[in-house]
């Protein structure tokens, strides 16, 4: 068994008197990629936030390394978020500054390496995600593809022990989703890290992931192995790998018997 990276524990949290996690429990090993799954608005982009210290919980915690993220000081959380890597849905990249400078940000920012070492690592973060070559170009002179793998060398820039993925393979073509589902399970090994993977492609994740948790009203509705998964009979974990239109998650939204609201609308006629 691999050692914890993560832990998070009885952990829940309120937008004002809205609950969106309500006691989750969670561990994440070394070396794994670990998917969270869900529909819309079940907290999964909520739970990296609280990962990385941007919010506080309401109750629980989330222990990182052996820290308890949120009653780190300033200095130390930033110590910590430096040992993480983002990556944000669609890149984010810094539109003013080409693929070399965007990766070679943060080496600027936390280091202090001569720039001669900056660009041989650079191109060594570029040349891990194939695009060495593209080292001059513009974000706009980008795909949507490219951008997602420079985003990727720029997140691995500082050679983190965590990385996580807001929706990595939204609004890529298949032969780019592919590319950097297998980018991420081949960083993971070679680097020793940790990956998780806030994703609705399903399909797609399952090749890569070491281990699966679904959030569903706040709670984790189910969790398991890639092939545990696709043999769940839980209902809410079937129909959302399987797509199915109906199910725990209805197709239509509660209304009036449809019979009654058809003799509302004689009625008002």
């Amino acid at each position: 068994m691999s050692e914890p990276l993560i832990e998070i524990k009885d952990l829940a949290f309120s937008y004002s008197t809205r609950p969106i996690l309500k006691s989750v429990n969670m561990t994440m090993s070394r070396g794994k990629v670990i998917a969270i799954m869900g529909g819309s608005g079940s907290g999964k982009t909520t739970l990296l936030r609280l990962i990385g210290g941007e919010i506080k919980p309401t109750a629980g915690y989330v222990k990182v390394a052996d820290q308890v993220v949120h009653k780190l000081g300033r200095n130390d959380l930033f110590r910590l978020r430096r040992k993480m890597g983002m990556l944000f849905q669609f890149g984010a990249l810094f539109t003013d500054l080409s693929v070399f400078d965007n990766v070679a940000f943060q080496m600027r920012e936390h280091t202090n390496l001569p720039e001669s070492m900056i660009r041989d690592l650079v191109l060594m973060k570029l040349h891990a995600v194939g695009l060495r070559g593209a080292y001059h170009l513009m974000p706009s002179e980008l795909s949507g593809g490219m951008a997602r793998r420079v985003a990727l060398a720029r997140s691995i820039a500082l050679d983190p022990m965590l990385i996580m993925y807001d929706e990595p393979f939204t609004g890529l073509d298949p032969i780019s989703l592919s590319v950097i589902g297998s980018l991420i399970r081949r960083l993971t090994d070679a680097l020793g890290m940790t990956s998780i993977v806030v994703t609705h492609d399903v399909q797609e994740s399952l090749k890569i992931v070491d281990y699966v948790y679904f959030l569903a009203d706040g709670v984790i509705a189910a969790q398991g192995t890639p092939g545990e998964v696709r043999e769940s009979v839980t209902p809410f974990v079937h129909q959302f790998v399987h797509g199915e239109e109906d199910g725990p998650v209805p197709f239509h939204y509660p209304a009036e018997a449809y019979p009654k609201d058809l003799k509302l609308e004689r009625h008002l006629a």
